[in-house]
């Protein structure tokens, strides 16, 4: 194999495309005294942006809340620039949905956690995602999907 032909994987950039903290309920909501609920919710997108050039955004969203009532709610789309190049492209997907998520999800993490501290409120400290369990959870998703429908034109 050539040096022309081994896979390239680089980042060639890391940056906060998207980000939005809301306090809807301030300055009240800093007298409650219960716990709230914190729920999050990641959604990773690539997309090619030129020859062997990808973006891929992360999308963090952590919504706290006391009963109805929003406490906080941050939305990160932590994003990169990567170049991946001579890389199979059986290989690309999982590149795209699992190593480009793995490395920026420690940025998103710390951007959502210094929002919500400079809002006034504790740390929200995200646990570690496991990105390949969720792309392999979407692929048997999405493979369950397609025997559906093909079951249902099958029937039909």
């Amino acid at each position: 194999m050539s040096e022309q032909e081994n896979p390239v994987f680089a980042i060639e950039k890391i940056y906060i495309k998207d980000f939005s903290l809301e306090v809807p309920n301030a300055p009240q909501i800093f007298l409650e005294r219960e716990s709230p609920k914190v729920s999050i919710q990641l959604q990773s997108n690539a997309q090619g942006i030129g020859d062997g050039i990808f973006e891929v955004t992360l999308t963090t969203t952590v919504t706290s809340k006391i009963e109805e009532k929003t406490v906080f709610l941050v939305e990160v789309g932590q994003a990169g620039i990567f170049r991946v190049q001579n890389v199979p492209s059986e290989n690309m997907d999982p590149l795209l949905s699992i190593a480009c998520p793995n490395i920026l999800f420690p940025y998103a993490r710390e951007a959502v956690s210094d929002a919500v501290t400079r809002a006034g409120f504790a740390p929200v400290m995200l646990q570690p995602v496991n990105f390949e369990a969720l792309y392999m959870s979407r692929l048997q998703q999405q493979q369950a999907e397609a025997a559906g429908a093909a079951a249902g034109e099958a029937t039909a």
